[in-house]
């Protein structure tokens, strides 16, 4: 037996649908201090009102900004960075874009390679850059991108593939 349903009530129970549908409960949006494209809900943890705001760059191109960026890293996180050659199997190893503002300011965050396989690793490195924040200023380049690879161990210690001592 076929229903005889009249085009307006389909409307009528579509439109009920919809409107319900949208009152559903989201997923809630990262965390406050979250950029996008972070893949994790990593924040900064709070920073010492002393921390001085870093020397600004003269770089002329992005590939130049990568070595103050990566300096500005190592300064900021000394007893985490690995000394010497890296062992020849690596924990994880990533590698980010991070969008930053005229000022050094950590605008977003793209992942090129993650290391799906350590989502600790990718939210420690997101947790990272943004507690380096303010970067040094681009003061040539304005708004720049830096791309870097961050070489992990299972140690939690870390090498940028713009500064690292190789690998044995």
């Amino acid at each position: 037996m076929i229903s005889s349903t009249s085009p307006r009530r389909l409307a009528l129970a579509l439109f009920a649908t919809l409107w319900l549908a949208g009152c559903g409960s989201s997923p809630t949006a990262p965390t406050t201090g979250a950029v996008p494209g972070q893949l994790s809900g990593a924040t900064p943890e709070p920073s010492p009102a002393s921390r001085t705001v870093p020397r600004a760059s003269t770089a002329a191109n992005p590939r130049d900004y990568r070595k103050d960026a990566a300096r500005h890293v190592y300064d900021a996180n000394k007893a985490r960075i690995y000394g010497g050659k890296l062992p020849p199997v690596l924990y994880a190893v990533g590698t980010l874009q991070v969008d930053l503002d005229a000022q050094g300011k950590v605008l977003s965050m793209h992942w090129m390679r993650a290391p799906q396989h350590a989502p600790e690793v990718i939210a420690e490195i997101e947790r990272t850059v943004l507690e380096a924040s303010p970067f040094p200023a681009a003061t040539q380049l304005g708004r720049v991108t830096w791309t870097d690879t961050w070489l992990w161990d299972k140690g939690g210690h870390f090498q940028l593939d713009t500064l690292t001592e190789g690998q044995l």
